[in-house]
């Protein structure tokens, strides 16, 4: 087939185009932990109206109703499975996905309190935070709180780095807290308890920092965002503290942030509109 000066030209306009195109313009797949509630289903909801291929993953025995409503009205949604404190099942769901580049790890399933008095599926049961102030601490929900806050995103974010390092973003996002603050304008103004959550917190701030340095050499961008005190499902009764900011204007501004993330941010810990964090 022969090629004509004006089908030439057309092609290297069409390849000028796209090499101007953001990344995020070109890539679009992302995977999220956690993402049948609270922040993490609203990132799926937002990242599916935008068109990306999402990768929405729970630990339930089977699909969550919130989940397959939304994959039934955005075909790019794919439901997986994922502990996120179970290697095996982390490198299981990796093969399975091993031809997949991640453009997007959002690492943010998490544990806030104790769950064991709330029945299996109930979003709306608070939890009992009353286990996490000094004098009644119950260590059991701590070794949980740790697993899934601290152990969870390591295994998740080495399971799936091939993933992401063959992607063109390359890109691991851990959602943690303000509360991680070690010498933040926040540590006076919280007082006291919470200190499972607390501590598990600044742990996943600091090994992110860390598997930032690590990765440099791959280009891969590592950040921690604080998504400000949010009201999810859980938080949803009168007794809910005012001024909370809701999870889907929370999630919203934090797909922006990433959306504006690039390397020379790598190891920062951000708040959910981008501004840097003391910690």
């Amino acid at each position: 087939m022969k090629w004509t000066l004006g089908k030439r030209l057309a092609c290297l306009a069409i390849a000028t185009v796209i090499g101007a195109l953001p990344a995020s313009a070109l890539a679009d797949t992302v995977l999220i932990t956690g993402a049948n509630s609270g922040i993490g289903l609203q990132f799926t909801k937002l990242f599916a109206e935008k068109g990306w291929a999402v990768i929405a993953t729970h630990r339930r025995p089977s699909p969550p109703p919130s989940l397959v409503e939304l994959a039934s009205k955005f075909p790019k949604v794919r439901i997986e499975t994922l502990d996120v404190v179970n290697e095996s099942q982390a490198r299981e769901l990796a093969t399975k996905l091993a031809n997949v580049p991640i453009d997007v790890l959002i690492n943010n399933a998490g544990v806030y309190n104790d769950r064991s008095g709330c029945a299996a599926g109930d979003e709306q049961c608070a939890g009992d935070w009353s286990v996490e102030r000094f004098g009644n601490l119950k260590f059991p929900v701590f070794d949980s709180i740790l697993a899934v806050n601290v152990k969870g995103p390591l295994i998740v974010s080495q399971a799936f780095y091939p993933n992401v390092k063959a992607s063109r973003q390359k890109k691991i996002v851990a959602i943690s807290s303000s509360v991680g603050s070690l010498t933040g304008p926040h540590v006076q103004a919280q007082g006291t308890g919470i200190i499972f959550y607390r501590a598990s917190k600044a742990a996943l701030n600091r090994e992110m920092q860390i598997v930032a340095e690590t990765v440099k050499g791959d280009g891969v961008t590592v950040i921690m965002l604080n998504p400000g005190a949010t009201v999810t499902e859980r938080q949803k009764n009168p007794n809910h503290s005012p001024g909370m900011l809701e999870s889907a204007d929370t999630a919203a501004q934090m797909v922006k942030t990433i959306e504006r993330a690039t390397f020379a941010d790598t190891g920062r810990f951000l708040r959910y509109d981008g501004v840097t964090e003391p910690w």
